[in-house]
């Protein structure tokens, strides 16, 4: 046999603290057909710094589609199917980098996934800037060992194949055909090269994570064995792997004999199905009615056909309608009609590759006026790749090589539905039978009305309330996940353990957006020291970060006047100039100078916060190149008059004391102590330090400039215009 290696690598991605679906790293890669090894290759790496500790990295792995991770044990919706995904941890401790090898034999072919992540995030709000966080890198290479001339063997006819030692086993495959209800594989004239009883193992079937159904047995002497299997997956190559447990020298020769019985359904013609199709769509045309003709007079034979048939396959139209999302049709309408006889199939195709990153849903509604049995019970299996094709108390909904999802309804429960998360990308089915509690005798002439309602949606309920469906990206592939919030958890946003009551939500907008009044105070006070301009953008700071707060809330307490990403900027502008402004002001700058450094501090700020909104020298660097021209201001005063500048005690200990602390509490809140948890108290605190503050360092007006009066003013206008005019009459 010839084997070929190959290798496939992809770059390396930063894990992130898990939090939610879309903080884990994805890798997919493709195992070609033939393969008979597979090993992963997973190297985990840290950064050298004093902030780097020891980390544990889980790794999870999947065949089909992206693994289906809890790693915060949060509950997932009602009707949801979750199996545990295969995964293992890597942990970083002395060690700056860790290698691990994953091997995986006889391995399924076509899509595999690794999703990584690091444990749970702190939730501490970090000020990006203020703290490096350590970088985690996390790389996964495939290394497939593939055989170029595999043997085939031939259904019907028997074959002799040689093992030629236990180190080198023999690999076979068969091709499944579609409609095959059952297999048998039989393994007979076992015999060693030195004319001895031989033992063998045979192992049917490929690997496949989180769970793998591989068929073994075990056969020793000439003796014929067997091994028969319901249900093998249709329309796929069948691997047989063949090793020997006998002498590491003797080979052994085998004969293998693998047969099929292929099931008959009975469904309506295609042509039938082809003007179903058309008259869906557009309707009745002329000359339809007799078109349909030759149909008719076919009926009669297709009911008897369908009597004697071992399923009855009903039409489905796949309907695309976006990424990751797909409507299913049924051409006969919305109604299957399901008997005691033979199971009824519905074939819901999601093998493009791109349908694995979403959820598919499936809801039965039984027609309780259809069923004339009050016990009756109708039975319905969920697989992929093929079929379930006898539906009864002691099966549980299992195919060959994988487990299904059970669903019934019956009178007394006439609704059933599932969610299936992530499904594999397949052909899935979905059988449907009448069963009786007294035997299939007793309904042999009973039919029921199902009405069957399937698709696939990125995200089921669209995360509800709480959640919003994001569409997530690694290379080509698209996949979707929930991002919760005001408490909620869960895959799908309905873990209410830690979720905000609905006051606790009205308390939060409350405190955030009411802080923000506490502007006010400082808006008057620089109104009566003649600071209109920085009163304006007190002002403007104020109205912009009340209104941001309420569209930014997590739950239903929520008021946007305009685009969220609109009010995000205005708010952040606002409240860097707020802090520009109030430093030059209390740098007691000439007036022109002073309104040229407003306006060009201003036009840097936007242009900074354009290139960066979150980053802290966005608000550290107007704040420290503000202070140094104040310092140098208030410098050049003190000198100018020999004498410490400001010069009166009070205005140090009452204003500027006081000032100063409580805008060193502030930013030690606001970098250091906000959480995801605290964050609409600890914020609120914030606003009201920060506002305080300013009032406090405003420094007083100018000696020459008299506090408002605007009845003295409006009078002395008036006199003045009527004395010139008086001066002007006597004058000519």
């Amino acid at each position: 046999s010839l084997y070929v290696s190959e290798y496939f690598s992809q770059s390396a991605q930063k894990l992130s603290f898990y939090s939610w679906y879309g903080n884990a790293k994805l890798f997919h890669f493709h195992v070609p057909e033939d393969t008979v090894l597979l090993r992963w290759l997973l190297q985990a790496s840290r950064g050298k710094g004093p902030e780097c500790t020891s980390m544990e990295i889980t790794v999870h792995f999947r065949h089909g589609a992206p693994p289906v991770i809890n790693p915060l044990g949060t509950r997932f919706p009602a009707n949801a199917t979750v199996r545990p995904s295969y995964n293992i941890s890597i942990t970083l401790s002395s060690a700056v980098q860790n290698t691990t090898f994953v091997n995986v034999t006889t391995p399924a072919a076509g899509d595999w996934f690794i999703a990584a992540h690091l444990p749970e995030a702190a939730g501490r709000i970090e000020v990006k800037g203020f703290s490096t966080p350590c970088p985690y890198m996390f790389q996964a290479d495939m290394f497939v060992l593939r055989l170029t001339d595999m043997p085939v063997l031939e259904p019907g006819v028997p074959m002799p194949h040689t093992v030629v030692s236990p180190a080198k086993p023999l690999h076979v495959k068969v091709f499944v055909p579609k409609h095959a209800a059952g297999m048998r594989f039989q393994l007979s004239s076992c015999i060693t090269s030195e004319q001895r009883a031989c033992t063998v193992r045979v192992l049917l079937g490929s690997i496949t994570l989180p769970q793998s159904f591989q068929r073994s047995l075990t056969c020793t002497g000439s003796i014929n064995c067997s091994l028969a299997l319901d249900s093998p997956p249709w329309e796929k190559w069948l691997q047989i792997m063949v090793e020997s447990l006998g002498t590491a020298n003797a080979s052994v020769s085998v004969e293998m004999l693998a047969s099929f019985t292929v099931c008959r359904p009975g469904s309506t013609s295609s042509f039938l199905n082809f003007i179903s199709l058309n008259q869906s769509q557009a309707g009745a045309r002329p000359g339809a009615a007799g078109s349909l003709a030759p149909a008719a007079g076919e009926a009669p034979h297709n009911v008897s056909s369908q009597r004697s048939s071992c399923l009855q396959s009903q039409p489905v139209v796949r309907e695309d309608l976006d990424v990751v999302s797909v409507r299913y049709r049924l051409l006969n309408g919305p109604s299957v009609p399901v008997s005691s006889l033979a199971p009824t199939l519905l074939l819901l195709s999601l093998n493009t590759g791109m349908d694995s990153g979403g959820s598919l849903v499936l809801n039965l509604l039984l027609n309780k006026t259809s069923v004339s049995l009050a016990n009756a019970t109708v039975a319905a299996c969920v697989s992929a790749a093929s079929p379930v094709l006898s539906l009864n108390a002691t099966r549980n909904c299992s195919t060959a090589f994988s487990q299904g999802y059970p669903l019934s309804v019956s009178t007394s429960s006439a609704e059933a539905m599932l969610i299936v998360l992530y499904p594999q990308t397949d052909d899935w089915f979905l059988s449907l039978q009448l069963l009786c509690p007294k035997g299939q005798g007793e309904c042999s002439s009973a039919e029921a009305k199902v009405t069957v309602l399937a698709y696939l949606t990125p995200c089921f309920n669209d995360c509800g309330p709480y959640g919003q469906c994001s569409l997530l990206r690694r290379h080509g592939y698209l996949y979707a996940g929930c991002s919760c919030k005001a408490g909620w958890g869960g895959w799908s946003c309905t873990d209410d353990t830690k979720a905000q009551t609905v006051g606790t939500q009205n308390l939060a907008t409350l405190l955030l957006t009411l802080s923000n009044l506490m502007f006010l105070p400082a808006i008057a006070v620089a109104v009566h020291r003649f600071y209109l301009v920085e009163a304006s953008v007190y002002t403007y700071t104020m109205f912009f970060s009340t209104f941001y707060h309420a569209c930014d809330q997590p739950g239903v307490a929520v008021l946007c006047i305009m685009d969220y990403d609109t009010l995000q900027y205005c708010d952040f502008l606002g409240s860097v100039v707020a802090i520009w402004v109030t430093i030059l002001c209390m740098a007691r700058l000439k007036k022109i100078l002073k309104y040229v450094l407003f306006i060009l501090g201003t036009l840097l700020i936007a242009m900074s916060l354009q290139l960066d909104r979150r980053g802290v020298w966005n608000m550290m660097g107007p704040c420290l190149f503000a202070l140094f021209i104040m310092v140098t201001a208030w410098v050049h005063h003190g000198a100018k008059r020999r004498h410490c500048y400001p010069s009166s005690w009070k205005r140090w200990v009452f204003y500027l004391l006081p000032g100063i602390t409580l805008a060193f509490i502030a930013i030690s809140v606001y970098a250091f102590m906000e959480t995801n948890e605290n964050y609409y108290y600890t914020h609120s605190i914030w606003h009201v330090l920060v506002a305080c503050s300013v009032a406090f360092l405003l420094p007083p007006r100018d000696k020459h400039k008299k506090p408002w009066a605007w009845p003295q003013k409006l009078t002395c206008r008036y006199q003045i215009c009527q004395n010139d005019r008086e001066e002007l009459y006597a004058v000519t």
